[in-house]
């Protein structure tokens, strides 16, 4: 953070001689090397009000941790009482182009200032000033002790700007953490409900389908089949079959537990499954049983039924594929 000036250099009393130059110019306050009483009176006076003001501000500072605003409307209430002449300061701070000024506030001549800092970039500064003429001390009528105490109330204020704009920031961060945590609820339930109702259409559908198959369908192509020669009635037992899987996920439990399977060789495994032999699956499908027993090969290296005793026609009626 930029500073202000430092105040005029200042030689270190002898119990001081040890300690570094860069850390004795910490001591922002000079020593008084004087001993008349009047005078130490007079200087200790002042400490003390300075201390009150540090002070002072810190506990401003704890008690309005979330407005700046209203942080800065005390300060310049507070501040005239910590200056030599309490009776004729007055206090105007500006920060980010807000203006706070103290009671009887008028610009004069006898004035010092110190700026504010925020992230290193100047935000507003604290003036102090006289509203009458006094005796010139270090800095026109002001001391180096006020000085001192100025620009270290105006990185106080500037750290406190900070730290509650911070606050501030985590605040709404969290505020909106919790707007869209809510709203995200809200939309899984409602995704919840939807899945839900589909999950309620989807069995409608099936026992819809269910019945009409087993009242419908299934009466008339059982009635017809009598009317068939018996050379045909293998085909009517196969659409019989095929009816009966729209109920059953057979095919659909198969295609999608083993994808390597082509619609070809899906076909073939239905036809198997409702108990069709090679030459009848080859005669149907116009092609010769040497094709047939090279799709029968693959189906069984595909279902991983390779060099086993499983029959095909068995495993592929066995309850595995039966709806879960």
């Amino acid at each position: 953070m930029a500073k202000n000036k430092p105040p005029a250099a200042q030689t270190a009393p002898k119990d001081f001689q040890d300690l570094p130059e860069e850390l004795f110019r910490l001591w922002r306050i000079p020593f008084n090397s004087d001993i008349e009483p009047s005078k130490l009176m007079l200087a200790l006076r002042e400490r003390i009000k300075e201390l009150n003001c540090l002070y002072g501000i810190g506990q401003l500072a704890e008690r309005h941790s979330d407005s700046v605003e209203d942080l800065l409307r005390d300060i310049v209430k507070f501040l005239p009482y910590s200056w030599q002449y309490p009776e004729i300061t007055c206090v105007r701070i500006t920060f980010k182009g807000e203006t706070y000024k103290s009671k009887g506030f008028k610009l004069t001549k006898w004035r010092q200032s110190s700026q504010i800092f925020m992230y290193n970039e100047p935000m507003g500064e604290v003036i102090i000033l006289y509203t009458e003429e006094r005796p010139p001390a270090d800095e026109g009528p002001f001391l180096r002790e006020e000085r001192a105490l100025l620009d270290a109330l105006a990185e106080r204020i500037g750290s406190a700007a900070m730290r509650i704009s911070a606050e501030l920031e985590l605040q709404e961060s969290n505020r909106q953490l919790r707007l869209e945590r809510k709203a995200l609820q809200e939309s899984n339930a409602a995704l919840r409900a939807v899945l839900a109702r589909i999950e309620e259409e989807k069995k409608e559908i099936y026992i819809d389908v269910q019945e009409n198959v087993d009242k419908i369908l299934l009466p008339i192509l059982h009635e017809l089949a009598f009317h068939l020669p018996k050379t045909k009635r293998q085909y009517a037992e196969i659409l019989r079959s095929n009816l009966e899987d729209i109920t059953s996920p057979f095919v659909s439990h198969l295609s999608k537990n083993h994808l390597s399977l082509t619609s070809t060789e899906v076909n073939i495994c239905n036809m198997i499954r409702s108990g069709l032999q090679t030459k009848e699956i080859a005669r149907t499908r116009g092609v010769s049983a040497g094709t047939i027993n090279r799709h029968r090969e693959h189906i069984r290296r595909k279902l991983k039924i390779t060099n086993s005793d499983i029959n095909l026609m068995t495993y592929l009626q066995s309850s595995m594929w039966k709806k879960g």
